[in-house]
This record gives structure tokens, sequence and C-alpha cells, in this order.
């Protein structure tokens, strides 16, 4: 039976929710108070067809919403025209500064507005995670930073399972690097497919937990593979998603397959475009800092977050919710990182 465990980190600026499973993150879901609503994956708007594509065989639509307009993939019996109003959810959310991918409900009446608004964290916790107790609070905030940064490192090292993990995005598709070094006196053969099943679990783990879709390239260790069995166990650690394409393991040891987008990929949620965390993302990340010192410290009558002027200026009104012990002051010593003081 694998171990469950749940985390809410209700942090000013944003929530997170953390599920856990046999002690290795998989999941970190993120919505920011700056997210439009329509753009949440779930979101159920009217929108107007501001232009139709026939070449992308789809539609771009406005959803009230500051642009990029969500774009809806049209199926041959799917007519609509510009001007058209529809009902239509959204199945992926923006990514490369495309706008997200619709579903069309159906025909729409009225202006361009949110119908209903996307599940909430909680709500998502509660569906991958039914039944399991929600941990909050301090132990909360320490999981949601454990977690972003298994979520951003490239790949691990799995010692216990003799594997040695890569797994990186281009814009083409997600890249995967199974490696294994067999020990003195085992048998090759059996640590390989162990490996390979192994790694293959660990992959879709981190695929999840980064939020990545699209083409994924597997590079399995060795060649000479059981197909039937590899494919196996490529179906038992990515699931049984109607979506996903699985295709064979060919005569190189690479087996790929196709993920569905659905969330924004984490790196383009916490980073600018060149690759740097964003003001936002330091602020929220500094503010969540401050309110684990303060659940540690009780016995101070206030706690002073410094930090650079930039960053102090989004995070004073996010501090000012955690109450009066909460206290930010720019210092433009601090170019890079923040400190936390007594007093």
């Amino acid at each position: 039976m694998s171990e469950l465990e749940v985390f809410l980190d209700d942090t000013p600026g944003e929530v997170r929710g953390m599920v856990v499973r046999n002690g290795r993150f998989e999941r970190l879901l993120i919505q920011r108070e700056s997210d439009l609503p329509q753009h949440r994956l779930g979101a159920g708007s009217i929108g107007r067809v501001a232009a139709v594509d026939p070449g992308l065989k789809g539609a771009f639509v406005d959803l009230g919403a500051p642009e990029p307009f969500g774009f809806l993939p049209l199926r041959k019996s799917d007519r609509v025209a510009v001007g058209q109003k529809v009902e239509v959810e959204v199945s992926a959310e923006p990514r490369e500064q495309k706008g997200p991918a619709l579903r069309l409900i159906g025909a729409g009446e009225g202006e361009p507005r949110l119908l209903r608004a996307a599940p909430a964290v909680a709500e998502t916790l509660a569906r991958l995670a039914p039944g399991a107790g929600v941990q909050t609070g301090a132990a909360a905030m320490r999981a949601s930073l454990e977690a972003e940064e298994e979520a951003l490192a490239p790949g691990a090292l799995f010692a216990h399972l003799g594997v040695r993990l890569s797994v990186e995005r281009t814009r083409a598709l997600v890249a995967v690097d199974i490696d294994h070094a067999a020990a003195p006196g085992r048998d090759g053969r059996r640590d390989k497919g162990r490996a390979n099943r192994d790694g293959l679990m660990q992959a879709a783990r981190m695929i999840r937990l980064k939020g990545w879709g699209g083409l994924a390239v597997i590079d399995l260790v060795g060649t000479g593979h059981d197909g039937a069995a590899m494919l196996a166990a490529a179906k038992a650690a990515f699931g049984d998603d109607p979506e996903i394409a699985y295709g064979p393991v060919n005569r190189f040891g690479v087996l790929m397959l196709s993920l569905p987008w659905r969330t924004t990929p984490l790196e383009e949620r916490l980073n600018g475009p060149d690759g740097r965390p964003t003001v936002e993302t330091r602020a929220i990340e500094a503010v969540r800092r401050l309110a684990l010192a303060l659940a540690a410290d009780m016995a101070a009558p206030y706690l002073t977050l410094r930090c650079p002027p930039a960053i102090a200026a989004m995070a004073e009104s996010l501090a000012a919710r955690l109450g009066p012990r909460a206290r930010v002051k720019a210092d433009p010593a601090l170019p890079g990182g923040v400190e936390i003081d007594e007093g």
C-alpha cells in the first residue's frame, strides 16, 4: 500500500497543493491571485469567436480577458463563424506565450464572461487523493519549498534504485535519459530491466511534478528490450489516460509517447523569459519564508523581512496579511537574497 500525504499551503499571493506518495513529491499545484480566472484549467466561459484559421483547424476565442485569446480546435463537424458566441471550457492552460486551449461546450449567449470558476486547489487535491488528510501551516510551507526545488531540478540520482535520471524539456519534446550502473556480483540483465521499470516510474512522476506534456522521448537502459514488457511498464508509470499515445520501443532502445498538456509548465509559471524567478515569484517566496519564521518564533514581538526594493514593494502588501508581527524593509544592500531579523 502506498503512503500518501497531502499538503495545502495558503500563502498570501498564491495557493499551493502538494501530493506526496511513498516519500516523493508527485504533484505541485499552483494558483496565483494574479492568474486570469478565465485561463485556469477547468474554467468555463462565454466567448466570442475572434478569428477562424482553417490552416490550424481551429478558432481564436475572446474570453473577455486580456490577450492572448483562447484557441478552440475544431472537428470537421464543428461550424463556427467570426462574431459567434460559444460556451467553452479550458482544457489546457497557457504556455509559451500562447493562450489557453479550449473545449467546445455549445452555443453561448451574451457578452464574453466567466461562467464557472476553475476548481480550487483544495478541490483538485480531494480528487487526486480522495479521503487523505490535508496538512496545512508550517508543514505545508516547508513542503511547498521542497517540492519546488525538486520540480525545477533537471534530474536526480535514486541510489537505492540504482538509477540516474535526466529529464529535460526543449521546445520540441521532453527528453528522458535513464542510466544504470550494474552492481558487482548481480545479474546485469535483470538489474537493467528493473532499472528501466523504476526509471519509467520516476520519469513519469517528475514530468507530472513539472506540469509537462507533449512528445516524450525516453532513452532506456540497454537495447534488445522485451517491447511488450516495456510498454506495460510505461503504461503502469504514466497511466491509462485515453489522451496518452504510446509508441513501440525501437531498436535503439528508445520509447516515445505523447502526453496531453493540461497546466502551465512550472518553470514558465515561476520564471520570466530570462529563465530567472520573476519579482512576483521572489516576493511570494520571501513572504512564505517570513510566515515560516513567524510560526517558528512565537516569542518575538515582530520579525522584519529585509529584501531588495523591487521585491519589498510587492512583498509589503502581502506580508501585511500575516498580521502585525510581520514587517518588510527595503534594503538596497541585498541585491539578491532576503534576510529575516528579529525586531
